[in-house]
């Protein structure tokens, strides 16, 4: 708010000026935020796929994967899930050295962000698998430990061998696999299981994903894959441990009470959320772990408002409170909404971030758990796998019935374009 000029000051043409300038911005906001016509939550969830560029839009090559890395930045999902439903709905092409690369070079870390819930074992924090696992700008990766909860190890039951993991880590840093067994005197399997220990309760990490990878496929199992039509020779070994590069300890979140660098850390933060959604209000934040209260995130939208560097308005139909875009999703939304349906089908894992069921659309929500899915049609929720057992949410006739279940569980590829009635 733009004070007054102190008693004595008297009025000076310069405060005046800045009064005015203030009261023309303020309009102009207004103005601009009247000018939105809001769309269905339908139609933003059809603004969403493409926006996610899944299904029939999916591209192709590393440049494909940098983007949907870039839009998921943060996000936490169960380890194995990255690389059978996440990575490939929005990558044509994924093969697992793909992802690698990234990382080795220096562009992207896997982490956990996500605590252990108090009531998790004490001396497991529970299988790798479904760890939930984020996958983050290397260079953004001090704002992301400062939103992450470390367990302190010496509070920890810790295996006798991941103990003594953790201590070759923290006494002589990074170390490779080999160095591992070199400074530990463990086993093979029992190194392995050490590192599976410590990277469930968020503890340690790897160079690549490759390192974690190797964790969740069974030992017996890699070989196989490792000659799977998705594999690129040219790499190495994409499920072997000896890939995964150094291991190091995770560092902890560092709180120095430095305003300025909070500032930055929620900025960032604020256009992440902003890049995953296109429009951002507090309902569709649901689905996020860990985020700061709304109204830290809303001040920083207000600030970005008023920079020119989004819109604010009423984007979405059906949801209270303030909602702030990015200026190109307000182009895409409006083309979304003159668009005609077509019935486009479209199955994600309930694990995706575009699992929005009881959040953006009407009904209960689908557990974010397991081999759960949502199969949408133009939008709207029409199926769901819940524990195995599918659910139809619209009725459908007998003779589209078994296609619909085996779109949802896909059992057929979907097609460029076409529809099930």
């Amino acid at each position: 708010m733009q004070s007054s000029p102190a008693e004595g000051e008297g009025v000076t043409i310069e405060w005046c000026e800045r009064r005015l300038l203030a009261r023309i911005h303020r309009y102009t906001l207004k103005r601009l935020r009247s000018e939105i016509e809001p769309v269905a939550p339908a139609d933003y969830l059809r603004f969403l796929f493409e926006w996610h560029s899944v299904g029939a839009l999916r591209a192709d090559g590393p440049a494909a994967l940098a983007a949907a890395l870039e839009q998921l930045e943060g996000f936490s999902a169960p380890a194995t899930i990255w690389e059978t439903d996440i990575l490939p709905a929005r990558v044509a092409d994924y093969a697992p050295y793909m992802l690698d690369q990234l990382c080795a070079g220096g562009a992207v870390a896997w982490m956990r962000m996500l605590p252990p819930r108090s009531g998790d074992d004490q001396r497991h924090a529970g299988p790798v698998r479904g760890t939930p696992i984020a996958l983050v700008a290397r260079a953004a990766l001090s704002h992301w430990r400062g939103l992450t909860d470390v367990p302190d190890p010496v509070a920890i039951n810790l295996s006798h061998a991941a103990r003594g993991v953790h201590d070759a880590l923290k006494q002589h840093g990074a170390l490779f696999f080999s160095d591992l067994l070199d400074f530990t005197g463990l086993l093979r399997t029992q190194a392995e299981g050490a590192l599976g220990e410590l990277a469930a309760w968020g503890l340690a990490a790897s160079d690549t994903f490759a390192g974690l990878r190797s964790l969740i496929i069974p030992a017996g199992k890699r070989a196989a894959l490792g000659h799977s039509a998705r594999y690129c020779p040219r790499h190495g070994d994409a499920y072997g441990v000896s890939q995964g590069g150094r291991w190091s300890l995770t560092s902890p979140g560092m709180i120095t009470g430095d305003a300025a660098a909070d500032s930055e850390a929620l900025t960032h933060l604020a256009q992440v959320l902003l890049r995953r959604y296109g429009v951002v209000f507090r309902k569709v934040l649901e689905r996020e772990s860990g985020l700061p209260p709304w109204r830290e995130l809303l001040y920083i939208y207000r600030r970005l408002e008023a920079r020119g560097e989004l819109r604010g308005g009423r984007f979405v139909d059906g949801f209270a409170g303030e909602q702030f875009a990015l200026p190109e999703a307000v182009g895409a939304l409006r083309e979304v909404r003159r668009r005609e349906k077509t019935g486009e089908l479209l199955s994600v894992a309930a694990t995706d971030v575009l699992n929005l069921v009881g959040i953006v659309t009407p009904g209960a929500r689908v557990p974010v758990q397991g081999e759960n899915r949502v199969l949408y049609r133009d939008g709207v929720p029409l199926a769901v796998q819940v524990a195995e057992e599918v659910r139809f949410l619209e009725t459908v006739t007998a003779d589209a019935e078994w296609a619909l279940r085996n779109r949802l569980l896909r059992r057929t590829q979907p097609p460029a374009s076409g529809t099930v009635q």
